[in-house]
């Protein structure tokens, strides 16, 4: 049984049970059910919760997020490539890129960014463009954050805007792993330029 098949009976039995007053006897079977029903409830508010958390506000997973460690980082590290490693700034603009396509895909029902164009980072020349694009970063994070707060329970299983790509969830989460796979690179490259 896959998680949404097992979501479904989960649902379908208790509300069979609040339909018909049927009050589960067990106070572990409530505890149980009543923890099932919170979880499908909160889950659009709990990957919110982790975009601003890896985004703007969080430390539990890489000890970081990307305000904290591209706070530190001034505009000509950013630009500094290490051998052929993408630099920091390549990479802000790289995950920014996805958040911000991804959200204009949220408004118009189409997605249309392409991975060939993920580094296509215009020249960082200043401070000023390198707290433009660190900016640009966090408001596509909260925006981002918002609309997934927004999420009703059944948008996580329809297909993300085509289904090759699979559902909401799988894609949602997927951006999630993203981001702090970079994250990681981000802080160990901040550390190798000292």
């Amino acid at each position: 049984m896959n998680y949404y098949t097992f979501q479904k009976s989960i649902t379908a039995s208790v509300d069979s049970c609040k339909q018909h007053r049927f009050w589960i006897v067990s106070p572990i079977k409530e505890l149980i059910v009543n923890r099932i029903i919170t979880n499908m409830e909160t889950l659009s508010r709990d990957l919110a919760d982790r975009i601003r958390e890896v985004f703007l506000s969080g430390t539990f997973i890489a000890n970081s997020n990307y305000k904290a460690a591209l706070s530190l980082v001034d505009w000509r590290q950013a630009t500094q490539q290490i051998d052929q490693l993408n630099s920091i700034a390549a990479l802000t603009f790289h995950i920014n890129y996805y958040l911000e396509g991804i959200l204009q895909a949220f408004k118009t029902g189409e997605l249309t960014i392409l991975d060939k164009f993920s580094f296509d980072l215009p020249p960082i020349a200043s401070a000023s463009d390198w707290n433009g694009l660190r900016e640009k970063l966090f408001v596509h994070a909260e925006k981002f954050a918002n609309e997934i707060e927004n999420f009703e329970d059944e948008q996580w299983k329809k297909p993300f805007f085509d289904e090759r790509y699979g559902n909401y969830l799988r894609n949602i989460e997927g951006v999630l792993e993203h981001s702090y796979y970079h994250l990681g690179q981000i802080v160990l490259l901040r550390k190798l330029l000292g």
